[in-house]
């Protein structure tokens, strides 16, 4: 029988709740700016202070997801989002906002956390994080045409710790211990992380990645008023139609999938970014502001979705996952304050240059990543005639599409072959699974 293709809803959710302050960025750090006072460089430092913990929170959770439990830490995570950002709103006292700021981004870095780990766990998790970016994209761009319209400056964090206690009901269909996802033997609960050097190589380019990425997206608001001499409610129409363009990017994506690999997708899709925000930065109207937020918002979650499901490949387990997206939320969390200074020192068409050629640098090693570490697509039915792994194993180790993968009717075993003395050697033909019965999967 085919298996039915299950959308997991609360890992869709709280992916978007984890994700949603860095989508908010820009217009946090320039409300923070204006409605406290601070200086540029001020407000984009406590941008980068609510990032860098939500980076510390997925370091430190990253090993400790299965033993705590999916549900108790995604509540916590959940509880300290609402708590934190809704103190932050509420107060003007700009240590007060601070703290709050710190808080509930440790908040949002444990809901992610969680997220990448349970994502990580599922038959597709490409189309699981497609799902999760198309979300807090729609999400984001709904709170970007409503905030200009409304005075404060803590409307974009009183909705994420909204968005937070929304999410909250739905954490009662998590898993209360996270059992270890498709382990490929006994005793693999303690063993080594495996693609240490391939994690590690992709660790650190998407820590650059999103630093390029963030620092940009931080001072856009800046750009359009500033440089390109736009009024914040057109700045804010302009970001929300970049978001929905990115929704039809996830969108394509999600169709897509893996039929161009992961290598094409993250390069050529990491060269077009890196156009995309010398455009952007270079912008003194209307039209090159829009065309670069709009083209630029549209490729990224595109880009975003492979690198996420790459990293879940490297390890079933998801440590990769949660270990690369908090290497990545490092380079987030120093977006803001790069892309202040740099702009402040050298002015914004040169720190979109400056950008733009970091890009270029960092798309070689992730997709030289993508290239090693993509596997081979296996046939209908084809199993290892060595090592012992069953087929549905090695294509979710590999980033094999899932309708290569046949489901059977019992759990596959290695296939032992068994010398039989004083019997003549059949011929060679190739070994099947000693499964009870077969069909076809529904991936």
């Amino acid at each position: 029988m085919f298996a039915p293709r299950t959308t997991p809803w609360p890992l869709v959710a709280l992916f978007t709740a984890g994700y949603l302050a860095p989508y908010l960025l820009p217009t946090t750090v320039g409300r923070l700016e204006r409605g406290l006072g601070l200086s540029a460089t001020q407000a984009g430092a406590v941008g980068s202070a609510l990032l860098l913990s939500s980076a510390i929170a997925g370091f430190l959770l990253a090993s400790r997801v299965e033993r705590a439990g999916a549900r108790t830490l995604a509540r916590l995570g959940l509880l300290l989002a609402a708590v934190g950002y809704g103190g932050a709103a509420l107060t003007t006292a700009v240590p007060a906002v601070v703290a709050g700021a710190v808080i509930g981004g440790f908040g949002s870095g444990t809901a992610t956390t969680v997220a990448a780990t349970r994502i990580a766990a599922e038959r597709d998790p490409h189309r699981a994080s497609a799902l999760g970016l198309l979300s807090v994209s729609a999400l984001a761009g709904v709170v970007y045409l409503t905030v200009p319209h409304l005075p404060g400056h803590g409307l974009t964090l009183a909705a994420i710790a909204l968005t937070a206690l929304a999410v909250w009901p739905l954490t009662s269909r998590l898993p209360a211990g996270t059992p270890g996802p498709r382990r490929t033997a006994p005793g693999d609960a303690t063993a080594r992380l495996p693609h240490r050097r391939s994690g590690m190589v992709l660790a650190g380019a998407m820590l650059l990645w999103s630093l390029a990425q963030n620092a940009l997206w931080g001072v856009s608001g800046r750009i359009g008023v500033g440089q390109a001499h736009l009024s914040e409610a057109t700045v804010g129409a302009v970001f929300a139609v970049a978001l929905g363009a990115g929704l039809l990017g996830v969108l394509g994506a999600g169709a897509l999938g893996s039929r161009l690999g992961r290598a094409l997708p993250i390069g050529g899709g990491t060269v077009l970014i890196a156009g995309c925000i010398a455009l952007s930065a270079s912008a003194t109207g209307l039209g090159s502001f829009a065309a670069g937020e709009i083209a630029w918002n549209t490729i990224y979650p595109v880009v975003l979705s492979y690198l996420i499901g790459l990293a879940a490949s490297l390890d079933p387990r998801g440590r990769w996952a949660v270990l690369v997206g908090s290497a990545s939320s490092l380079g987030t969390a120093a977006g803001p304050l790069t892309g202040s200074v740099l702009s402040a020192q050298a002015g914004f068409p040169v720190m979109g240059a400056v950008l733009g050629t970091g890009l270029l640098l960092v798309a070689l090693p992730m997709t030289a990543v993508a290239l090693h570490t993509g596997g081979r697509p296996l046939l209908p039915g084809a199993v290892r005639r060595r090592g012992g792994h069953p087929a549905a194993v090695v294509a979710a180790a590999t980033g094999t599409p899932t309708g290569a993968v046949p489901e059977v009717g019992a759990p596959e075993q290695p296939v032992v072959e068994i010398p039989l003395d004083g019997t003549p050697a059949p011929a060679q033909r190739t070994y099947d699974t000693a499964a009870a019965a077969r069909a076809p999967g529904a991936y």
